[in-house]
């Protein structure tokens, strides 16, 4: 299948329109013979991208004292405290602009009651809930590993769309980053890879290019 893979990402970087930014790769899967009303049959997992995800990733840390600083030093887009906790929950418009900007969030674990609070309603429909850490984690590592984090999904439809790339990636690290994606498949659905309806790959703004 690698072969199909590398020319659908050719294709659909070839169909794609200029555009005044790098737009993102997306791999879309759809599945079949899965009943996702079944709890279990629904996917929540981050895959580590062995390519990275070739664009910046935003990443706002919630955290006090040496966490907090050692977040800033490591790149953290954001930190965020205690206080601004707080504040934010009283400013829904500026929670919510605060989730949208940003892809993964961190907190010290001592701060999730606070987070789960003044921060849940708008994290949670967003599938943006922090990943908890001892106030003693190091930051740094956990940008890097962030760096080449995307998600992968199925919810309420038996179908995952996953960053794999950007547009300005060569073709073959980005046919890398979606066998990571489907070894996700063949850990999670009964059937593995086998279970794959369909699959195309795609810029941001670009049609779909099918693979099978």
């Amino acid at each position: 299948m690698k072969q199909e893979i590398l020319e659908a990402v050719k294709k659909a970087k070839e169909d794609s329109k200029p555009r005044n930014f790098t737009q993102s790769i997306d791999v879309v899967i759809t599945i079949k013979d899965l009943d996702v009303k079944k709890p279990e049959n629904r996917i929540d997992e981050e895959v580590f991208l062995p390519n990275g995800r070739g664009k910046d990733v935003k990443v706002a840390f919630i955290a006090e004292g040496e966490l907090a600083l050692q977040a800033k030093n490591a790149g953290a887009d954001m930190v965020i405290t205690k206080e601004d906790l707080e504040k934010l929950g009283k400013n829904r418009k500026e929670a919510k602009k605060i989730a949208n900007n940003h892809d993964f969030f961190v907190a010290q674990a001592d701060f999730m009651p606070l987070v789960g609070r003044f921060l849940g309603p708008v994290l949670g429909p967003r599938k943006k809930m922090p990943k908890p850490v001892p106030a003693t984690a190091k930051a740094e590592p956990i940008m890097e590993k962030l760096k080449g984090t995307a998600k992968v999904r199925i919810k309420d439809q038996p179908v995952i769309q996953a960053l794999v790339g950007a547009q300005d990636m060569d073709d073959e690290l980005i046919a890398e980053n979606i066998e990571a994606v489907l070894d996700i498949l063949d850990r999670k659905l009964e059937k593995g890879r086998s279970q794959i309806k369909a699959m195309y790959i795609k810029t941001t703004m670009g049609p779909v290019a099918r693979v099978i």
